[in-house]
């Protein structure tokens, strides 16, 4: 009840945005993404809140074009496209199959948009599937197939570092878009069972229109509850990893992915900060 009442708070809020003439253009998008420092050639994966821009001109077409525009086919979008809102554990348990060209993405408007691009590609992963689009866009989705987890070193979230790629969070932060954070989880022998203990199997249906099975393991949601991710925030901006701007009338965190998991794991291993203990504290 509450979310639905924000929701109409703000739906009033974009219309007298429109009504008093602030509205956002393609041009005016562009213009603002290089003032905070995405540029042309750019690899840069984009999480996303479309009310909290501002009022777009053509709603989400506008984000995804100028995005585009600016960044060209020198460089890689990439976008998260998970089918799931809930708990990873009780969406697994519907087993409901995930089909790469038809499934919606839960995570905004942006990112449904840009995922029904005919040039983009969706990689093969039941949970936390990525979209890309770009001169590497093959490279970044392929290795998502048969991994017990989705943040392993093939997937799209790992990949990314191989392209000297950022992570732009736009009106979200780490708490409700934190998927990167997990990339540590999967590059060490991780100190707490954040995975359940139980292997899935679901079904894929791949570009082909072919059924496969594939097995995976989701989060332990006793630990799901725990996390602190935002608390990670003035770390990661005192070691010169992020840097908080502005965009519309939206706050943006724009983190450099190498420096993120290079932090993780220093941090990690000599104080054990997770999002789980950010102080360092167990």
């Amino acid at each position: 009840m509450l979310q639905k009442w924000k929701k109409n708070i703000r739906k009033k809020e974009l219309l007298n945005d429109k009504k008093n003439g602030n509205v956002i253009t393609e041009d005016i998008l562009i213009n603002e993404l290089k003032a905070i420092g995405i540029k042309s050639g750019d690899t840069i994966l984009v999480h996303s809140s479309m009310s909290k821009i501002g009022y777009l001109e053509n709603g989400s077409k506008t984000f995804v074009n100028a995005l585009i525009k600016l960044i060209g086919t020198d460089g890689n979008i990439l976008m998260p496209s998970s089918p799931n809102e809930e708990l990873q554990l009780n969406y697994i348990r519907k087993k409901i199959p995930f089909d790469v060209k038809n499934t919606t993405s839960k995570l905004g408007a942006i990112t449904e948009e840009f995922r029904k691009l005919p040039e983009v590609i969706r990689s093969l992963n039941p949970l936390e599937p990525v979209c890309a689009w770009g001169k590497d866009a093959v490279y970044l989705t392929e290795g998502h197939l048969n991994e017990i987890t989705p943040y392993t070193r093939n997937s799209p979230f790992r990949r990314i570092i191989e392209k000297n790629g950022k992570i732009l969070y736009i009106g979200v932060t780490l708490d409700n878009a934190g998927t990167s954070l997990h990339t540590l989880e999967d590059e060490v022998d991780f100190k707490f069972e954040v995975y359940y203990s139980e292997m899935f199997e679901t079904e894929l249906i791949n570009y082909n229109g072919n059924t496969i099975r594939v097995k995976t393991k989701v989060h332990n949601p006793v630990y799901s509850a725990l996390r602190k991710c935002d608390q990670l925030i003035p770390m990661f901006i005192n070691e010169k990893v992020c840097e908080k701007k502005t965009l519309g009338k939206s706050e943006c965190l724009i983190f450099d992915a190498k420096k993120m998991l290079e932090s993780m794991l220093k941090n990690y291993h000599e104080k054990g900060i997770t999002m789980y203990t950010p102080t360092g504290k167990e």
